[in-house]
């Protein structure tokens, strides 16, 4: 059976940081959905000025995150602000960190924001846009200037050029990523580094 992969986003998300992981995961076989609280389409942001709209598989109201096997946030400056204002998008995204079946998790770009807004990112390795390195940091995150960082599931990119290795990290998790109980007093104390073989 395909994995289901949701895709949070709204108004606002940078057009590739959605377009390509989704066209990588569809081609990959996964079953990829489109999940937002905007319904029907939304519009992206295209570098400069707002790009083309998408098409909205899923309104979030109607989206159970039991449902999915992993969960993909695209950045965009105004797309992870306007969904960490929403508390059933905040929720949804914390849902994939609970209990003992935490589920894969990628963000890129301005993504993380909703990492923080979630509560999820202390004592984790994370990167972003560097614009948003002190919040993470604040938030209790471990942050690196690398193009994309693994840590217990959680795969984190800077920006659009790291959409390959991006995608790949993701990839490799989805299949193989080994996850652990949830921390320990202190933290965590080992990371996820390579897929078993």
């Amino acid at each position: 059976m395909s994995k289901r992969i949701a895709f949070l986003a709204t108004d606002g998300f940078e057009k590739s940081e959605l377009e390509k992981p989704y066209e990588a995961l569809s081609n990959a076989g996964y079953e990829v959905i489109v999940v937002s609280p905007t319904p029907d389409k939304i519009r992206s942001w295209d570098e400069t000025d707002w790009g083309k709209e998408f098409k909205v598989d899923m309104e979030l109201k109607d989206a159970n995150p039991d449902n999915f096997d992993a969960l993909v946030l695209p950045g965009g400056v105004i797309n992870p602000d306007k969904l960490r204002r929403d508390k059933n998008a905040v929720k949804f995204v914390k849902s994939f960190f609970e209990g003992e079946t935490q589920k894969p998790v990628g963000a890129i770009c301005h993504g993380p924001w909703m990492l923080v807004e979630a509560d999820v990112v202390k004592n984790r390795k994370v990167t972003s846009f560097h614009s948003i390195h002190t919040d993470l940091s604040n938030a209790g995150a471990l942050w690196e200037d690398e193009e994309v960082v693994v840590d217990n599931g959680l795969v984190t990119s800077r920006k659009p050029d790291d959409i390959p290795a991006f995608v790949e990290k993701l990839k490799e998790v989805i299949e193989h990523g080994e996850f652990r109980k949830p921390p320990r007093a202190g933290g965590y104390v080992d990371h996820y580094e390579n897929p078993p073989l």
